[in-house]
């Protein structure tokens, strides 16, 4: 694959702060001795502290649920800044943190999800470094059950038992020993076959992957692996061929590449290669400059960061949404969707959210909708392996990315993606999300997004749209949700029946169609005249005066598609 249709940026630009782009420039200036080089402080402060629920927790967007990977980036970015900058938070985020934690020791991203490693060593730092206070003892054996046979670390203990060992595991899981035990208490893994698998991931040009097989090397896999012998007191095997190949992805702009061949000097790039360098105890002075004034020119309106200039920051959600809402046309339709299908880790088939980050469930149903991939049968067979032999997880379900613990907007959205790409071949992985589906039936008819939530609408139809392509499921039951969630005055609400929201009335029209059941065009025909603004967008409820962005124009572009003379089909799409 080759990338050389990032470098001018043909997708869709949103120009909003990204969390972990913002969490990712400021370590990296903290990392630097270099925060004081911010010119507005207090604007990173306010992005960061908007992000905040009444519940403590922080989200990922202003109004989404609060999880553990928010709320560290947040209260982690928060901290590097002057205390003069940071205001106050709403409420402290302990008690939000402790009450993701399982009895069994470790850590979910929700309350009520899976434990996975990723929310553990989140919630583990939260506590301990900006709260003061320690985990509960179960985290030690919660953490030695994640070390599998060939001697690495793997997501979870149910991931352990398959084999499944990731560097990244091994990073969250030692930096949580760690961080815990100040890296003095005892080792809950065999020392030396954890460093061996380690060590065995560097390749003899210098830099590391993932786990075996990977062809490619890359610096997030590298700043990983050498945090993780760092913690155990050792260090790969050829230290100085390290340090040289992560100074190979120095670019001439001043700042750092991710791998081989990859164009673009990003915020992820500069986070992983400063924080690999600090690991190695190699110098950073000749760069420092260079680097900072890379990751400076990322800031945008917003008060946060984005990936790189934010006038190129293309996302594919965006570029999806405005593709399938027809806002593109002819070659430039064509020029953003070749930029989409560039949007994938070397050695993932995944589809990102930004360029050189992990590859998401979710967006991979968005690009794939929006017609990525849509006439090359291969592209489309190993995004289906790599849901079917990568990413799912042992309780048959999905989560956002790799590793972390099923919900069922991921579910949804995979099942989604394996029934247009892989068919029959995918029977095994189906059979696994009906059985996770059926954990989060709450009651006859009734799913939650995670096993033991509360039941919504949109879960619920979610669900018996999962079980319709795996299995099969009673059309009569979606009908029975629908009824429940009806507003009277047109669309459909999420929780009970009195405010409609356009997710929620759009999950209910899909449904409708897949089931085949009959749905009022005049309700739905009213919804959207309340949530249409003068603009001609779409807002996300009828009590928001302004339009919602391209994924709200998408969806409302849709339904209107949907309710014209030619009845378009909707995508079968999944947001939350």
């Amino acid at each position: 694959m080759t990338y050389e249709t990032l470098l001018g940026s043909s997708g869709v630009v949103s120009g909003e702060s990204d969390l972990w782009c913002t969490y990712a420039a400021v370590r990296t200036l903290g990392w630097l001795g270099r925060v004081g080089d911010l010119p507005s402080p207090e604007s990173v402060a306010g992005f960061l502290a908007s992000r905040q629920n009444s519940d403590g927790g922080f989200a990922w967007s202003a109004g989404m649920t609060s999880d553990a990977w928010a709320t560290y980036y947040c209260t982690q970015a928060l901290a590097e800044l002057p205390a003069h900058s940071r205001g106050t938070t709403a409420r402290p985020s302990s008690a939000w943190v402790r009450g993701t934690a399982h009895a069994d020791g470790g850590f979910a991203m929700t309350p009520g999800q899976a434990s996975d490693v990723w929310a553990t060593y989140y919630a583990v730092r939260t506590l301990v470094e900006i709260h003061g206070e320690q985990p509960p003892e179960a985290l030690f054996d919660w953490l030695a059950a994640l070390q599998t046979e060939d001697g690495g670390l793997a997501w979870s203990p149910a991931h352990a038992k398959n084999g499944v060992s990731d560097v990244r595991a091994c990073y969250y899981a030692v930096t949580a020993w760690s961080t815990a035990t100040g890296g003095r208490g005892p080792l809950p893994w065999d020392r030396a076959r954890l460093t061996d698998w380690l060590q065995a991931r560097q390749s003899a040009a210098g830099g590391f992957t993932f786990r075996p097989g990977d062809a490619t090397d890359c610096l997030w896999a590298t700043f990983r692996a050498t945090g993780a012998l760092a913690r155990l007191g050792e260090a790969p095997r050829d230290p100085a061929g390290c340090v040289a190949w992560i100074r190979d992805r120095l670019h001439p702009e001043g700042s750092f590449t991710r791998w081989p061949g990859y164009p673009v000097p990003d915020v992820w790039a500069a986070f992983c290669a400063v924080g690999a360098l600090r690991e190695l105890g190699a110098g950073l002075d000749d760069v420092a400059d260079g680097v900072v004034r890379t990751v400076l020119s990322f800031r945008t309106g917003q008060g946060g960061f984005t990936y790189r200039v934010p006038g190129l920051a293309s996302d594919v959600l965006t570029t999806s949404a405005q593709l399938m809402a027809g806002r593109l046309r002819d070659a430039e339709a064509r020029d953003a969707l070749r930029w989409t299908e560039s949007c994938m880790l070397p050695n993932e088939d995944g589809i990102m959210y930004m360029p050189g980050r992990g590859s998401e469930v979710r967006c991979t149903l968005w690009a794939l909708s929006a017609g990525a991939f849509r006439d090359d049968t291969p592209a489309r067979a190993r995004v289906a392996d790599w849901l079917t032999g990568v990413i799912q997880n042992p309780d048959g379900g999905f989560g956002y990315w790799e590793g972390r613990a099923s919900d069922m907007v991921s579910t949804c959205a995979a099942a989604e993606i394996l029934h247009g790409t892989a068919g029959t071949s995918a029977a095994a992985s189906l059979r696994g999300v009906a059985g996770y589906v059926a954990s989060c039936e709450v009651a006859p008819g009734r799913y939650a997004n995670v096993p033991g939530g509360r039941p919504t609408l949109r879960a619920t139809l979610q669900g018996l749209r999962a079980l319709h392509r795996a299995t099969g499921a009673d059309g009569t039951l979606a009908g029975d949700a629908l009824a429940r969630h009806r507003v009277r005055g047109g669309g459909f609400a999420n929780e009970g029946n009195r405010v409609p929201d356009l997710l929620s009335t759009y999950e209910a029209v899909l449904a409708a169609d897949v089931f085949g059941l009959d749905w009022d065009t005049g309700h739905l025909s009213r919804f959207l005249d309340s949530v249409r603004t003068a603009d001609g967008t779409f807002a996300w409820t009828p009590l928001m005066g302004t339009g919602g962005g391209p994924l709200a124009d998408c969806l409302g572009r849709c339904l209107e598609a949907r309710l014209s003379p030619g009845r378009a089909a909707l995508p079968p799409l999944a947001l939350s």
